[in-house]
């Protein structure tokens, strides 16, 4: 049976940074201080106006056939993970595709996911590797949550930042791709929602009206809306379990695992998920405080983050995690050196 490795990742940050001292000008309730301590975010990056998901996509395309020796005509499929595409139609994939000069025998899709979203391209990069169906697969994870946020929406503001991520997914690699755990709660969706805006729902004079909320966050029905309540209730319900399903499919235990990479959703999240599956503070990664929360790029980062420091090293086991948006979650179990 074949198998599928990671075999390179990089990742790209637009040049605008959004510093925690920025935000507090704009809500003097919240000192700077205050943001870092709710959050652990100290400023995030932002796309400039004009700059979209598929340009970020495209530069961290690039910066991977730099440090690899992966070449555009040797890639034969493109996954493109975004919720922020640049078009209703055609796919942000299909015109990545002409922009990188990928050859026409390459297949070219996108995967609607947010913070899930890389441990299911993940899943799906895998499946065409094992089919055969394809040698090498490019994962490119984008978002730019800061083009449907509301300025004054300082429970979303303060979180998200803008960022790609690209991953070479091949038959060989410095990471096994062992096994997943999948999941959705799709009941759920409204808990994170961008409620106007496509067919369901079309932008018109009311779902452009800005309303205060009685948390005070301001924000229209063209912007995201996130109930942080039931996002941190769905977490830490489905993550252990997640986490837990996959380790006893693959006969394991916590201890046995060196390194846990999780969807960098804020700090308080992370640490509440960490003493709650009692995992060592030395084993959790942590990667957010410069960049914020990147949605679908958040876990190749932190993973690439922890692999350039030297924080898991040859023959480690590592469990990927990312949830959120969807509802959904997935977990996947990675060797390294295979």
């Amino acid at each position: 049976m074949l198998k599928s490795y990671i075999k390179a990742v990089e990742y790209h940050l637009p040049q605008d940074v959004l510093v925690n001292d920025d935000l507090a000008k704009l809500y003097p309730e919240w000192t700077a201080e205050k943001i870092e301590g709710k959050t652990g975010i100290r400023e995030r990056r932002i796309a400039a106006e004009g700059e979209t998901s598929l340009d970020l996509a495209e530069a961290a395309a690039r910066k991977l056939f730099e440090c690899s020796d992966l070449k555009p005509e040797q890639v034969d499929f493109l996954l493109l993970v975004t919720e922020t595409p640049d078009y209703v139609l055609p796919a942000s994939a299909c015109v990545l595709h002409g922009k990188l000069g990928l050859p026409e025998a390459c297949g070219a899709l996108d995967v609607n996911l947010g913070c899930s979203g890389y441990v299911y391209g993940l899943s799906l990069a895998k499946g065409l590797i094992c089919a055969g169906i394809a040698r090498n697969v490019l994962l490119l994870t984008a978002d730019t949550y800061s083009k449907i946020i509301h300025p004054m929406d300082k429970s979303t503001r303060t979180l998200f930042g803008d960022a790609a991520a690209a991953t070479w997914v091949a038959s060989d690699g410095f990471a096994e791709i062992i096994d997943f755990d999948l999941g959705s709660r799709g009941a759920d969706y409204d808990r994170l929602i961008v409620p106007a805006g496509m067919f369901r729902n079309p932008k018109s004079e009311l779902t452009g009206m800005v309303e205060v909320d009685e948390n005070g966050y301001a924000r229209s029905k063209e912007n995201v809306f996130m109930d942080g309540t039931d996002i941190m209730s769905f977490s830490i319900d489905v993550v252990p379990k997640s986490v837990e399903k996959l380790l006893e499919r693959n006969k394991m235990n916590k201890d046995q695992v060196d390194r846990f990479v999780f969807h960098q959703a804020n700090e308080f999240m992370l640490g509440y998920l960490r003493k709650k599956m009692r995992i060592p503070a030395d084993r959790l990664e942590v990667s957010m405080g410069d960049i914020g929360n990147t949605v679908s790029s958040s876990v190749p980062i932190a993973l690439k983050r922890a692999m350039d420091k030297g924080s898991i090293s040859e023959g480690a086991r590592v469990v990927l995690c990312g949830f959120g948006v969807g509802l959904s979650w997935g977990s996947a179990l990675l060797r390294i050196g295979g």
